[in-house]
């Protein structure tokens, strides 16, 4: 049966997971996309509902089945492809890390949050804390992680909860102020913070810093984004 109501009990859930205040009321974030989708079910995630157009029924034979108009409705993207899931939060307690770790404070680009777990997951470090940053279960950052959510640790809570369970580490601050990160002697264990688009690390964090880095720049530039940033010196000190 093809669903061609938007008043549909579960099509309503998952259109409401577009707004975060949904998205915690109901643990779940949406996924979006064929590749998205296979890829966040052979990662074993807990996908409580998928949803496909008649075109993608063969495909994933448990889904929910919705006419395009439908679909559109639920999705966030302009040109849906007709795919997508409901996906369940995980626990976002932060604890110690296990190796290599990433650290982004405030900031509020999902975008760029996207764009670093995606590039985290590449370069091994699969623990990334937040703190004050978007939401990384936004659909603009887990389009911008490219699957990269399903293969990371996200941690997030108030500053004291995250920093406390960062305490066993040396947290690297990247700053315009630090020494030349091509240089640098890096620890055998490391958190790389990465700081706001605007302000940069807070003084809270700033204040933990066992060591500050930059990376050189042409007088012509002042600064870098911060996701490029991010994957500069997480391929630099991470090999």
């Amino acid at each position: 049966m093809v669903i061609t109501s938007k008043s549909n009990l579960k099509v309503k859930a998952a259109a409401s997971l577009k707004e975060k205040k949904f998205r915690r009321s109901c643990g779940e974030y949406l996924v979006e996309g064929v590749k998205m989708v296979t890829e966040c079910l052979s990662a074993k995630k807990q996908a409580m509902q998928v949803i496909c157009t008649e075109e993608y029924a063969e495909k994933f034979p448990d889904a929910l089945i919705v006419s395009r108009e439908v679909f559109c409705y639920i999705s966030d993207e302009k040109t849906p492809q007709g795919v997508c899931a409901s996906v369940k939060i995980p626990d976002l307690t932060p604890r110690p890390p296990k190796g290599n770790c990433i650290l982004l404070d405030g900031l509020q680009d999902p975008g760029n949050v996207g764009t670093i777990i995606r590039t985290a997951n590449a370069a091994g470090y699969g623990e990334i804390y937040l703190i004050n940053c978007a939401d990384p279960f936004s659909p603009k950052a887990v389009r911008s992680s490219m699957s990269g959510i399903f293969f990371a640790d996200i941690m997030a809570g108030e500053a004291e909860d995250v920093l406390k369970a960062l305490s066993s580490v040396p947290i690297i601050c990247a700053d315009m102020d630090g020494q030349n990160a091509f240089a640098f002697e890096k620890p055998d264990k490391f958190c790389l913070c990465i700081g706001s688009e605007g302000s940069g690390i807070s003084e809270k964090v700033k204040s933990l810093c066992s060591y500050t880095v930059s990376i050189p720049m042409r007088n012509t530039c002042e600064s870098l984004n911060a996701a490029v940033s991010a994957g500069i010196l997480m391929y630099l000190l991470g090999f």
